[in-house]
């Protein structure tokens, strides 16, 4: 995959910067650019992009590395969000993400279980609609019933002995 990202170039403690397209999984350093895209000067504050090759590039495919991303912005040379870049350490990034997404879940949780008590309210409102309004009825008094009383047992005639 290629990318277009920085080289540094210049000698010491006098940076200048070369916007190259180099194959992703190459070091910015190796100096096997497939095709140098401008350059940029932080000492003069000078920066120089060719637009239309990066833009042929980019619709190749190629992606823009955080910082050329929030430069191309600045430029206006394509229409796009800026990308946050910060100095954090990538343990520090993880666990901002981390709270972000825990955080998220919670709103997110907090959302259903709203909408849960709305849909049972919605429903009370339909089933309470529904019914028609009746007056509280006394319980009707159960009368027991009447019990048959056991039968005689009646004992097998004996017949006497001869």
């Amino acid at each position: 995959m290629l990318t277009i990202r920085l080289t540094r170039k210049g000698k010491k403690n006098q940076p200048f910067f070369r916007v190259v397209l180099v194959d992703k999984r190459q070091s910015s350093k190796s100096g096997k650019a497939v095709e140098n895209l401008g350059f940029v000067d932080p000492l003069t504050k000078k920066k120089n992009f060719k637009k239309d090759r990066i833009l042929y590039w980019i619709s190749k495919g190629a992606k823009p590395s955080d910082t050329i991303h929030n430069w191309l912005v600045s430029e206006k040379i394509i229409d796009a969000k800026k990308n946050n870049v910060s100095k954090l350490s990538r343990k520090k990034k993880a666990k901002i993400e981390a709270e972000k997404k825990a955080e998220a879940d919670a709103q997110a949780a907090a959302r259903k279980s709203a909408d849960e008590a709305e849909k049972l309210a919605k429903e009370a409102q339909e089933v309470k609609q529904e019914t028609p309004a009746q007056e509280p009825s006394k319980p009707e008094e159960v009368k027991p019933e009447p019990q048959e009383a056991p039968a005689e047992e009646q004992k097998p005639e004996e017949k006497p002995a001869e």
